[in-house]
């Protein structure tokens, strides 16, 4: 569409030294998501005039001779459950109509000191519960490769905006495969990190324990420098860890000769598509070639994963969800006592699938069923943990499938919940464990649609998962036009 260059990292680069506008870039953004957003639905918010104030403000920073950052003149798109100070931040939900926040979330702060230039606020799954983004109070987001088929989900609009052009980077985030499901079926890079590695403050939270923000990119080496702008400890949030980002665009050159690398066997049989298995048995040999030490591992109690998420996730939820009542913001449904007015407000505030999971939580949090449901998820969560520690004693990453398969069409699972959550089969059990995985490109299924491969680490593990990454990246085959 113009001579504007494609990747963040060439964005940024030309930006700082004077040699591109910010505004040029934007305004060149902007215009194709004013083409091309009508059809594909991947934003509930274009922020047009606060970006081309943002934009301008980097361009007198380049004249006066100063560095606006690392993420210089970047357009960028934020999903809608991060909050943005003064802008609505809905959650794609009709519980948080005309809701607009008194401050920022500490990425969006991270990134606009940075330099990035946020265009615009992405539609989700309703509270970020889903697989496909059909669960939006403003209408599913389609597909870019093909507009017939889901973007997964639930981080479905920023995964659709990167794999648009609408933006070179995407924030999202991820409690059970948010970010890498959706990265895998757009055929774009998604990571979630280690637990504590990028701060929650300003994340609408869904299930605590287990949420975590990352990058959405074309290329590993953008998410890299994303990464590396959003991590590090924040003092606003208790679970953030107390010691500086890891440094990873410095690492994508150094390969993966005498790596350990694990294919997890509980993962790649039963569920898993054939072409997507084919897939990550490349990727593996692709390692191998590259001088890794491949092999096969097994993680027994990630099989588990899928029962115990859905009922710790949901117990959260649950907790999480019970402040919306209809008294302190968003939609109030008027009632003739307090508790009406509470049910009123949530019954026509909420969608389906948030009614379920709700109801699904509060169940196994109550009275005489909290120790065989949720107390037992618990248990199965350690043992996770637990595998994967064996594992990492063996194997320095692991690979997988992202998603069992390629991008599905509209409505083909809607009315089997269990069949869309088997979605997220492969990408809970780290979400459980909360260490860092991303899902890379690696060519296309036998319906020409892109198939994601997962990299696994352990905790802080970004380094080594990385190397890998940039690896496949280079590997990859190239079916998938970019």
């Amino acid at each position: 569409m113009s001579d504007i260059p494609t990747t963040a990292l060439a964005i940024a680069t030309a930006v700082r030294a004077g040699e591109l506008s910010a505004r040029a870039v934007l305004e060149d953004h902007l215009a194709r998501i004013e083409a091309g957003d009508g059809e594909i639905n991947a934003f509930n918010l274009v922020m047009a005039d606060e970006a081309r104030a943002a934009a301008d403000a980097v361009d007198r920073v380049v004249a006066a001779g100063g560095d606006p950052g690392v993420l210089a003149g970047v357009p960028l798109a934020v999903k809608d459950n991060l909050c943005t100070r003064g802008v609505p931040t809905t959650c794609s939900s009709r519980i948080l109509e005309g809701w607009r926040p008194p401050y920022d979330a500490t990425v969006v702060q991270r990134v606009a000191a940075a330099g990035a230039i946020s265009v615009g606020k992405t539609n989700l799954d309703e509270f970020a519960m889903g697989s496909s983004t059909e669960n939006s109070a403003f209408g599913p987001t389609r597909n870019p490769r093909d507009t017939s088929r889901v973007p997964g989900g639930s981080s479905g609009g920023s995964a659709a905006a990167v794999a648009a052009g609408f933006a070179p980077l995407s924030l999202g985030s991820d409690t059970g495969g948010s970010i890498r499901q959706p990265a895998a079926l757009c055929g774009v890079v998604g990571v979630k990190p280690t637990y504590g590695l990028v701060s929650r403050y300003g994340l609408i939270a869904f299930a605590s324990s287990l949420d975590q923000i990352g990058p959405f990119s074309t290329t590993v080496a953008d998410s890299a420098l994303l990464l590396e702008a959003i991590a590090g400890h924040d003092p606003l949030d208790s679970t953030s860890i107390a010691a500086p980002a890891p440094s990873l665009l410095s690492v994508l050159d150094q390969g993966v000769a005498g790596l350990r690398v694990g294919l997890v066997t509980e993962l790649m049989g039963e569920g898993i598509a054939p072409d997507v298995a084919a897939r990550v048995r490349e990727a593996a040999e692709a390692l191998a070639a590259a001088g890794a030490e491949v092999g096969e591992v097994s993680v027994p109690a990630a099989s588990y994963g899928l029962s115990a998420y859905y009922l710790i996730a949901p117990a959260e939820a649950s907790s999480n969800l019970a402040r919306y009542d209809g008294v302190r913001y968003g939609m109030r449904v008027d009632a003739e006592t307090t508790a009406e007015m509470n049910t009123a407000t949530r019954t026509a505030g909420f969608g389906a699938e948030v009614k379920r999971r709700i109801m699904l939580g509060t169940y196994a949090l109550s009275a005489g069923y909290y120790d065989a449901y949720y107390g037992k998820a618990l248990k199965v969560r350690t043992l996770i943990c637990r595998d994967f520690a064996t594992a990492y004693e063996r194997f320095d990453v692991l690979l997988t499938p992202t998603s069992p398969t390629t991008a599905f069409r509209f409505g083909e699972k809607t009315a089997d919940p269990l069949s869309m959550y088997l979605n997220d089969i492969c990408t809970i059990p780290t979400n459980l464990a909360g260490h860092p995985a991303m899902s890379v490109p690696f060519g296309s299924g036998t319906d020409g649609m892109p198939v994601g491969v997962q990299l696994l680490a352990p905790a802080l593990g970004e380094p080594t998962m990385f190397r890998a990454a940039a690896v496949l990246e280079a590997a990859a085959p190239s079916e998938v036009a970019r």
